[in-house]
């Protein structure tokens, strides 16, 4: 048995005209295809300060809101990677909204970057437990966009 490298997902999001948008990009280290924002956590390092710093490194959007989940779970490389002696990553969940804007991507791991909706955004997704920590976080902030309206809706009628 070997060891976990730990990490952090960060499933990233704006508002946008009624409507919640994720960051999700194309990566092309280590394998290809759609994710969301991730990373390790370096030694000494709190998990908190890991989303700020994957966040700014990988995207370099501003950091509104900060949320952590409470999900917790692992999964194994599919192969051997060179520049890691791990044999998998444990990660916990973290949600982010950010200002929407142009994502600058980190050119070493992603290739591009796209703005979408949950429906769009799950089915591009390539891994498993990356929809899995999606849904979950859309589906808690589909609950406060939802009574957010609502609190407006009945502050205006009055």
């Amino acid at each position: 048995m070997g060891k976990y490298r730990k990490g952090v997902f960060i499933v990233t999001y704006a508002f946008e005209n009624d409507k919640i948008y994720y960051a999700i990009l194309k990566r092309h280290k280590h394998w290809r295809g759609w994710e969301f924002p991730k990373g390790g956590v370096d030694k000494n390092e709190t998990e908190l300060n890991a989303v700020k710093r994957e966040l700014k490194e990988e995207t370099g959007l501003k950091i509104l809101k900060i949320k952590e989940f409470g999900v917790k779970s692992r999964y194994r490389y599919r192969k051997k990677l060179l520049d890691r002696k791990e044999i998998g990553q444990s990660y916990s969940l973290f949600a982010v909204e950010v200002k929407k804007g142009k994502v600058k991507i980190d050119r070493k791991e992603h290739s591009d970057f796209k703005w979408l909706i949950f429906d769009k955004a799950v089915k591009i997704l390539k891994w498993p437990n990356q929809r899995k920590c999606l849904r979950i976080v859309d589906k808690r902030l589909g609950k406060v966009n939802v009574k957010s309206k609502y609190l407006n809706y009945t502050l205006c009628k009055k």
